[in-house]
């Protein structure tokens, strides 16, 4: 049996621990909402909704970066018919990067898509301050444009049409 002052602690236990949750799933509610970093160019966006609803059937590609000076992302460079190799020459190898890419995938029972693919690329030998600033604004970036196949890559040397088929084989 418990003593009053065992009883008094247990309860005062209790009300920490209550007051504690409370105060993770108030974190876990802030959490839902991404904070982002920077803001996206109104232009940008604009491009990027034609590029989603482009009727040709080529691969494309819109490479962005972040505007440092205004903290935006903004459009660097925009590729027509461009295969995953002259891509990934295209991408600097100590800069991050945020690309889309819609690409012509064949999938294995002979049909034809042409799903838009986010990458983030993130070379390993970029400043530590540039990689905060991509990762920080990325999910706010991806939540606000509404990409559903996001991938990360961190060696611009990894980038393949073999990579990018394995990556979108799990979306079947």
């Amino acid at each position: 049996m418990c003593s009053r002052s065992q009883l008094g602690l247990k309860r005062l236990g209790c009300g920490l621990f209550l007051s504690s949750l409370a105060c993770i799933l108030s974190a876990i509610e802030n959490i839902s909402c991404p904070v982002s970093l920077c803001g996206v160019d109104e232009q940008l966006m604009e491009k990027l909704k034609r590029f989603r609803f482009r009727k040709e059937t080529t691969n494309a590609a819109m490479i962005m970066k972040i505007d440092q000076e205004q903290h935006m992302v903004i459009l660097d460079e925009e590729y027509e018919d461009i295969s995953p190799e002259e891509l990934k020459n295209e991408i600097p190898e100590h800069q991050p990067r945020f690309v889309v890419y819609s690409y012509r995938y064949k999938h294995t029972d002979g049909r034809t898509s042409y799903p838009q693919c986010f990458i983030f690329f993130s070379p390993s030998g970029c400043k530590p301050e540039q990689h905060m600033l991509y990762a920080g604004s990325k999910i706010g970036f991806v939540d606000v444009a509404e990409f559903t196949k996001v991938f990360e890559i961190r060696n611009t040397e990894d980038f393949s049409e073999e990579w990018l088929c394995a990556k979108l084989g799990f979306f079947r």
